[in-house]
């Protein structure tokens, strides 16, 4: 059973929203698990792989779910958190990098609560990090980009300038290189989770400059999907499947399936045997994935873009190994040097072909 945002919402204002949220569950023998995420859970997008991988370890352990939808990060959001623990959540899931120190706060408050923390870098005994390594499926979109693309442009409509969605465009751009050297990416950050209108604005403005391949690059909606499509343009997302709106142009997913990750980290708070670490998850632990390839990719590129699938997934081989040179020119990873996991976790440069400065 899941209770939602929108059930007992109603009238109340942001500000009132922290006591108006669902009372303790009467079934006092389930774990009682809440989501928190920044923007609503439409059909697809992140909070609809969160919500989906909530409910499936809810499922799993026998919990019950309170989904708290469109809390934007601040003093709102650590209300609201610690009202939903004061009501009987001993199990959090706090889908957004802006909830770390609302969520540090809440662990050490409340030590028989386990919190997972979406794409943040602090733990405690009971609060853990989690993050995708969508580098892995970038790198293969990347080289499906640069097969299909006529202009030798690429382009990406990007949330926020955060190590995570970096790495996921210089990817995006080494794996494109990997079969056209000369490419070159052009990035627009809309600075939002969820503002259809700008992502719109921004896809367009991308395609203006004559990129013909979009990358939409954390947007909980389809909207630079639909752009795409109306323009002719191959796009392609991250987290869930978008191809019903973009029936003939959809280059693909790079997906998430937090169900695994989340059911085994419910079961170990169940068993007591909760653990703060930092998980950085990946193809080899079935979390990411690559699906909806369209048919329009050349069959030589396609079977290059399985084998190297097959590499990641086996460990033989990781996109982010040099050499790498950044934008100004400069060799920051030597050649046949990989970069570690914190190096991957934190970096904060463009590799050579991305001609957008990073925002300061």
């Amino acid at each position: 059973m899941t209770h939602t945002r929108r059930a007992f919402l109603g009238t109340a204002s942001a500000a009132g929203l922290a006591a108006a949220l669902p009372l303790r569950a009467s079934a006092q023998d389930a774990l009682q698990i809440a989501l928190m995420v920044p923007s609503p859970a439409a059909d697809v997008g992140w909070s609809r792989t969160l919500l989906d991988g909530t409910e499936a370890a809810a499922g799993a352990v026998g919990g019950e779910v309170t989904f708290l939808e469109s809390i934007s990060e601040g003093p709102d959001a650590d209300r609201i958190m610690q009202r939903a623990v004061s009501n009987g959540a001993r199990f959090v899931i706090l889908g957004s990098f802006g909830y770390m120190n609302g969520g540090l706060q809440l662990a050490r408050r409340f030590p028989d609560v386990s919190i997972l923390h979406a794409s943040g870098y602090q733990t405690a005994p009971n609060f853990s990090p989690f993050a995708a390594k969508y580098y892995q499926g970038t790198y293969l979109m990347g080289m499906a980009a640069a097969a299909l693309s006529t202009s030798g442009k690429i382009g990406s409509v990007s949330a926020f300038a955060i190590p995570e969605l970096i790495t996921s465009i210089n990817a995006f751009v080494l794996g494109a290189q990997a079969v056209n050297p000369e490419i070159e990416c052009s990035v627009v950050w809309v600075n939002s989770w969820f503002d259809p209108a700008s992502e719109r604005e921004a896809a367009q403005a991308l395609i203006s400059q004559g990129c013909d391949v979009l990358f939409s690059n954390a947007q909980d909606t389809p909207s630079v999907i639909s752009v795409a499509e109306e323009a002719g343009v191959y796009a392609f997302n991250l987290n869930s499947p978008m191809k019903s709106y973009a029936p003939e142009k959809y280059l693909g997913v790079v997906g998430t399936d937090w169900a695994p990750f989340f059911t085994a980290q419910a079961q170990a708070h169940v068993d007591g045997s909760f653990e703060g670490a930092n998980h950085y998850l990946g193809m080899e632990d079935e979390v990411v994935y690559v699906s909806d390839w369209t048919p329009d990719i050349p069959a030589d590129i396609k079977t290059r873009i399985d084998q190297t699938q097959a590499e990641i997934v086996s460990g033989a081989f990781n996109p982010m190994t040099g050499p790498l040179t950044d934008q100004s020119g400069t060799v920051r990873v030597e050649d046949g040097v990989t970069m570690t996991r914190d190096e991957i976790q934190a970096m904060d440069w463009h590799v050579a072909g991305v001609t957008t400065p990073l925002p300061n």
